[in-house]
């Protein structure tokens, strides 16, 4: 039975779901939402506090002015009275009058923006007047219309929208509006600045773990430029250790290929016999060790990056496979580029075509484009495949899959998966094992 999660822990993790995952998106949310929440504060304090308060003592003073002209007209309805009244009315409370003899009341009403002022009117007239009565605040933009049935018909008010609404409160949110839409953009430029920066440093590392030199200024705030120049530090200690293995490895390799060379050049002299034959074939394959061995430290580090034809690289590649008596169907889209080291992306897949013609009759390269805009090369074979649980250890540098590791039952020295995953993974992809339809191994190279 499976106990419920705490309500504090789960509460956080359904937060952290919904915040947003970028710095960008964080670093805004964490400088407007609290301006925005402190805006809603303060502007449902000053409507709920003023404004309403405001608005009620305006309705309740037009109430009152509307209560006084019903009660002088009721006093003296004639003509010579309401003239005066109407007179009287317009000079000293802004209040135009007409009466509507034989008119009934309407019955519905026009829906307004704000319902608060509707019901302070509505609860003021309903305490002074005691006659039935209408009112709308919503068909005038600048008015407000109040109807009184008095006998005979209906006295009709039209008053300044101001007398009832504090327009005041509306420039009080449009300001807050402004103010914060002004902070949020300001927050906006200066966070993308600063993010900017960040997404330099992050596209200037991911260049250089695949190779291609570009140029990168510090900039941003301090610690993003001490970020940067930690990582433009290490960068030259990498160059620097590469440099010197280039110099190292320049010299192992001339220092092994003279004795080699020297031997080869005394069984060549020798006279032909088996014990002759048996020692060129143990020189070659030590020839063929030290190759590998070279290929795998270099690791082809000092290639410039530039765009590749897929096409015609593989079908350089089959070639060689097939002049080494291999069986290769090619299937690549002429058109299919990327950038690349081209010495390095033809020696990883010349080792994965040649290690699946190794092992079987049928060997098939196909090379198309993923949704990501990547590309993805797959070279499968028809031969005995590995199990997947070794599929890891086939990467492992110098494991044939052989616990005897008895060299005549294979050729090479266990290096050729292992050069082509740094080689992959130096171009910023991979290269995953799995099951071919063929029936035996397909190596999948995938690169960004």
């Amino acid at each position: 039975m499976r106990l419920p999660k705490p309500w504090p822990r789960f509460l956080w993790r359904r937060v952290k779901r919904l915040t947003p995952t970028s710095l960008f998106g964080r670093s805004l949310l964490i400088i407007v939402l609290p301006v925005a929440l402190m805006q809603i504060v303060v502007t449902w304090i000053f409507f709920d506090a003023h404004w309403q308060t405001v608005n009620s003592h305006l309705a309740e003073g037009l109430a009152g002015d509307v209560a006084y002209v019903l009660q002088s007209y009721e006093e003296d309805p004639s003509p010579a009275n309401f003239a005066k009244i109407v007179r009287r009315a317009q000079e000293n409370l802004d209040l135009s009058i007409q009466f509507e003899p034989e008119a009934i009341l309407p019955h519905g009403k026009r829906p307004s923006l704000f319902i608060t002022v509707d019901r302070s009117l509505q609860r003021a007239l309903a305490e002074r007047v005691d006659e039935p009565f209408w009112f709308d605040t919503g068909r005038y933009p600048a008015y407000v219309d109040v109807r009184v049935k008095v006998p005979g018909g209906v006295l009709r008010m039209i008053a300044p929208k101001d007398r009832v609404f504090a327009t005041r409160g509306q420039i009080f949110v449009l300001w807050l509006t402004v103010a914060t839409v002004l902070l949020t953009g300001v927050s906006i430029l200066f966070i993308r600045n600063q993010v900017r920066a960040i997404e330099r440093l992050a596209a200037a590392a991911d260049a250089f773990g695949r190779g291609v030199d570009v140029a990168f200024r510090p900039h941003g705030a301090r610690e993003v430029r001490l970020a940067a120049r930690a990582f433009l530090s290490m960068k030259a200690r990498i160059q620097r250790h590469v440099e010197q293995r280039t110099v190292l490895l320049a010299s192992v390799s001339h220092d092994l290929r003279t004795p080699l060379t020297r031997l080869k050049l005394q069984l060549a002299l020798a006279g032909k016999n088996a014990r002759t034959e048996a020692m060129k074939t143990d020189v070659a394959e030590m020839e063929h060790m030290i190759d590998e061995y070279l290929a795998f430290a270099r690791g082809e580090g000092q290639e410039g990056v530039e765009s590749v034809c897929l096409a015609e690289l593989i079908r350089s590649v089959g070639d060689d496979a097939a002049r080494a008596g291999a069986e290769v169907n090619l299937n690549a889209d002429p058109d299919l580029r990327v950038l690349a080291r081209p010495g390095a992306i033809r020696r990883a897949l010349s080792n994965l075509i040649m290690n699946a013609a190794m092992h079987g009759a049928q060997v098939e390269v196909t090379a198309r484009p993923l949704p990501n805009g990547g590309v993805e090369i797959l070279v499968e074979d028809d031969g005995p495949g590995i199990p997947p649980e070794r599929f890891e250890e086939a990467f492992t540098p110098f494991s044939r899959l052989d616990e005897a590791r008895n060299l005549n039952n294979a050729k090479g020295v266990g290096l050729g998966l292992a050069i082509a995953r740094d080689v992959a993974r130096g171009h910023g992809g991979d290269i995953f094992l799995g099951r071919s339809p063929l029936g035996g191994l397909c190596a999948t190279m995938r690169l960004p």
